[in-house]
């Protein structure tokens, strides 16, 4: 009998556990190496998501394993009033890597670097209205969960007050047309905009963005969206926030994905990838931004601001992604992985579209026929599938989020692996329409 299935294991995790959303995986993680898992049976699971998008090199790459043990002996945590080192060779490697962006503030998680950066929008601004996306995922706390629209918004009372949202831009399903039928994007933001005035009060504060929303199904920001969205903002007395949890540090094949666009941000917010797994954000902003805000008071003082240990490791990230050419990597796996699922596209009518950039991807799952709607159970049946063939790729579970596969392994993950990843993929697709009725549902003539 598998050891996955330990009766006592799961009536405690039952029994204590507060779940938080979704369901559990059937499996027992024992321990991670590389781009894989291990289950209680010792079988290896292929990781397509990096963990929750985070493990950058991977599971447990000796640098990290040897920074986190050397520094752990030095100093992990200090009062927040006092400095350390790597605090601060750590906010200048992340300024030269931005220039423009000179000031860091070094934090836990993308939750708690997107409320900093929006309390200090509001201080800077003397304003406090908050625009976002309206399938945008910036974090479940307070301002963070405000400015989210893609889920988890019923239930919990109201949102903070001049919580305004406009539609992201969905090259697959178009709101705004071309004569061609293809994304009319500025339309679109323009009609946004006006709509975005008529409701305002006149406290526009900022904008807050994801380069490539990712839980609201792999949506890039068109090339040259990003300008126009910071004319806007301009236009309006707003700062720009860019939300790159996931697209930074090189996931993308830029360093951070608004460099593709030559727009740099007023405040930009890293999280996830920035320490590769273990618990590390930071806001940048420009050193006026900074002055103002602390010539009126800016107060975010919190447990873990500054600490000594994350810090440590997150200049080991950064050492890595530049020893081992990350960045130039995560272009070139990208374009392999892109096509290697854009065959799949040309193979199974079942999936309907390819998109994101670098080694972060999208595979939206359609019923057959004219419309192309998310087809949800499929997905779910092949996202069972890939896990069972030893794969693990997420697919967004949450209530009216489904049908699209997100796509981001390691930026150190290797060409069989990545391969082996898509002939699983391949293989459970197979198994999922296998599964429907009617032969004419499993491949394209």
């Amino acid at each position: 009998m598998s050891k996955n299935l330990d009766r006592g294991f799961w009536a405690s995790a039952e029994k204590h556990l507060i779940r938080y959303g979704g369901r559990f995986e059937p499996a027992i993680i024992e321990r991670a190496e590389g781009s894989f898992v291990y289950d209680a049976d010792d079988r290896p699971i292929l990781d397509f998501t990096s963990g929750q998008m985070s493990a950058l090199l991977g599971h447990a790459h000796p640098k990290i394993v040897s920074t986190v043990s050397r520094q752990v002996e030095k100093v992990a945590h200090l009062f927040s009033g006092m400095l350390s080192r790597p605090v601060v060779d750590l906010a200048e490697r992340l300024a030269a890597l931005a220039p423009g962006l000179d000031r860091s503030l070094l934090l836990s998680t993308g939750a708690e670097s997107n409320e900093a950066a929006i309390r200090m929008a509001k201080l800077v601004t003397g304003r406090h209205e908050i625009v976002a996306f309206s399938k945008s995922w910036h974090g479940m706390t307070g301002a963070a969960a405000s400015a989210t629209y893609s889920a988890g918004r019923k239930g919990y009372g109201p949102a903070a007050v001049g919580s305004l949202a406009i539609p992201a831009p969905n090259n697959f399903r178009p709101r705004f047309k071309h004569a061609d039928g293809s994304l009319d994007w500025r339309t679109e933001l323009n009609d946004a905009f006006n709509l975005i005035d008529s409701q305002s009060m006149g406290s526009l504060a900022a904008f807050i963005a994801e380069p490539i929303l990712s839980s609201g199904g792999i949506l890039e920001l068109p090339r040259g969206y990003l300008a126009a969205l910071k004319q806007k903002c301009r236009e309006r007395g707003m700062l720009l926030i860019l939300d790159e949890a996931q697209t930074g540090i090189g996931r993308t094949g830029d360093m951070f994905a608004f460099q593709r666009d030559g727009v740099t941000p007023d405040i930009l917010t890293l999280s996830k990838t920035l320490g590769a797994g273990l618990p590390l954000s930071a806001v940048m902003t420009t050193a006026e931004i900074e002055e103002t805000a602390h010539d009126k008071g800016f107060l975010f003082y919190t447990t873990h601001v500054s600490d000594p240990l994350p810090a440590a490791v997150g200049l080991a990230v950064l050492d890595v992604v530049e020893e081992e050419r990350l960045v130039e990597r995560a272009r070139y796996l990208g374009a392999r992985l892109f096509d290697g699922l854009s065959r799949l596209k040309q193979r199974y009518e079942c999936v309907g579209d390819v998109r994101g950039r670098g080694l972060m991807l999208g595979v939206e799952i359609v019923k057959n026929g004219e419309r192309r709607d998310p087809d949800h159970e499929l997905g779910a049946r092949i996202a069972t599938e890939a896990l069972r063939r030893g794969l693990s790729m997420n697919i967004v579970k949450l209530a009216g989020m489904g049908g699209v596969f997100r796509i981001a392994p390691p930026l150190t993950i290797s060409e069989e692996e990545l391969d082996l990843g898509l002939r699983i993929i391949s293989e459970s697709i197979e198994s999922g329409l296998a599964a429907t009725a009617g032969p004419s549902s499993i491949a394209a003539e």
